[in-house]
């Protein structure tokens, strides 16, 4: 195969990747790779995709056989440490995430999967953040360094130091308007009028930039500005039509206006349902079933602290696509969700085929919740229930909310609607509805999994 053959296979591969076809990209890396197995850097390509697919075993090895062609790069060793974590090999993690800050010390995706990392092993956003602050000593105004260390603290639940650090940055000359976003999302809740100047600065130097819209349009809905919220939000439908979080922000305009379109969307009798999942093969009832997925998640539970940048607080999370995890109850899993997933699908009226968007397991524990969010880049998400602790006996301790916006209106809207949490149970909605969890006491966690679909592309 001729060299420019291989370089049109490679951008072929590429741009796959980039659409997210990851097996297509897969087979066209291996591909390469047989007609040039000493090439290092379609090996890290192929450990790149590898690892995009959560296939960590490979991704490893592969990566290894790219440094003994001579790869060295940062890129490579952030691979590694991306499947080792995944793998749960915390440690060898933790080191390969250092090995690639130590060939690019300012390598922000490093420094943030480092930092995540650390603090889920239960280290103090401080310890978390120190090579950041390393890096940032001697560039004090990098703003994806900043943010990156903004986001642990506000994680950390320092939402007041992350936004006195972007502050201060601003003020010392840093002019990346991405920074008065960020400072703009730290403020909506606690001073909407800061967080307006905020969003108006940052879209005065980028009109089109669709964080900062996002965070113009926070801020007016918490300012009651609710007229003002609506077109920004429509203008954000406009250009991501499936951008699930430019739907909830207009359907919140719509709801603080009494527009009657609001219930079209979150009508909760027709389109959030829970369903039993089916007693997969190999098992005589459910209950066996679930009480083996019961171990078998607790297992891979192996973590002290919620991750950064998602809406779990007081519990942890999977590092793995439950979907690449090789235990009988984990696979059969997807056996006893196929046939409650299609049901639904059908008594909504919708139409195409689903794929799995991400499989992960939560693990609540007490006093722990979901704060009330979406799923961006959904169509129906799910939470599926385990076990669950005898407190959801009491009121609404440890139930799912929907209805409650995750970001601050004025007046404030509360949930709407409620489902009760119970072991077998599997809740579909769309993924543009607000959701949380209610915290609930006791001594006992609570166990899910949860997913998102998409529709499936040809």
């Amino acid at each position: 195969m001729t060299d420019a053959r291989l370089a049109g296979f490679a951008a072929q591969a590429d741009a796959l990747r980039a659409a997210g076809r990851l097996e297509s990209a897969i087979a066209l890396y291996e591909t390469i790779i047989e007609e040039a197995p000493d090439d290092g850097y379609a090996l890290h390509n192929l450990a790149a995709a590898l690892g995009d697919d959560h296939r960590f075993n490979q991704c490893e090895q592969v990566a290894r056989r790219a440094f003994t062609k001579g790869i060295d790069a940062p890129e490579t060793w952030l691979v590694l440490a991306r499947a080792l974590q995944g793998l749960g090999r915390f440690d060898e993690a933790d080191d390969a995430f250092r090995q690639a800050i130590r060939r690019r010390p300012a390598y922000v995706q490093a420094h943030r999967d480092l930092a995540q990392l650390l603090w889920m092993r239960g280290q103090s956003a401080d310890v978390s953040s120190q090579s950041i602050d390393r890096a940032l000593a001697s560039a004090p105004l990098d703003a994806p360094l900043l943010l990156t260390k903004a986001k642990v603290l506000e994680y950390a639940g320092q939402p007041d130091a992350a936004y006195r650090l972007i502050v201060r940055a601003i003020g010392m000359g840093a002019g990346d308007a991405r920074l008065e976003t960020a400072a703009a999302m730290l403020t909506f809740q606690t001073d909407p009028e800061a967080s307006l100047a905020h969003a108006e600065r940052a879209i005065a130097r980028d009109p089109l930039d669709e964080a900062a819209l996002t965070a113009l349009c926070q801020a007016n809905l918490a300012l009651g500005r609710a007229d003002a919220a609506l077109e920004v939000a429509a203008f954000l439908r406009e250009r991501s039509p499936d951008d699930q979080r430019a739907v909830a922000l207009q359907a919140t305009a719509w709801r603080l206006m009494g527009d009657p379109r609001y219930r079209a969307l979150f009508d909760y009798e027709r389109l959030v349902r829970a369903w039993t999942i089916d007693t997969p093969p190999g098992w005589r009832t459910l209950d066996a079933y679930l009480a083996d997925l019961t171990e078998s998640l607790h297992a891979l539970h192996r973590l002290r602290a919620h991750p950064i940048g998602q809406s779990l607080r007081g519990g942890v999370q999977t590092t793995q696509n439950l979907d690449r995890v090789d235990d009988p109850a984990v696979k059969a899993l997807f056996q006893a969700l196929a046939g409650p997933i299609r049901r639904h699908i059908e008594a909504i009226g919708e139409r195409g085929e689903p794929r799995f968007n991400g499989v992960w397991s939560v693990r609540l524990q007490p006093g722990g919740f979901h704060i009330n969010h979406l799923h961006p880049m959904g169509w129906i998400s799910s939470a599926c229930y385990v076990s669950v602790p005898k407190q959801v006996e009491r009121g609404h301790e440890g139930w799912l909310q929907f209805g409650e916006p995750g970001t601050a209106t004025s007046p404030p809207l509360s949930a709407e609607h409620f489902v009760k949490p119970e072991p077998g149970r599997l809740v579909l909605f769309p993924s543009y509805m607000w959701h949380g969890t209610v915290p609930f006491a006791g001594d006992e966690p609570r166990l899910s999994v949860a997913f998102d679909l998409v529709r499936a592309t040809p």
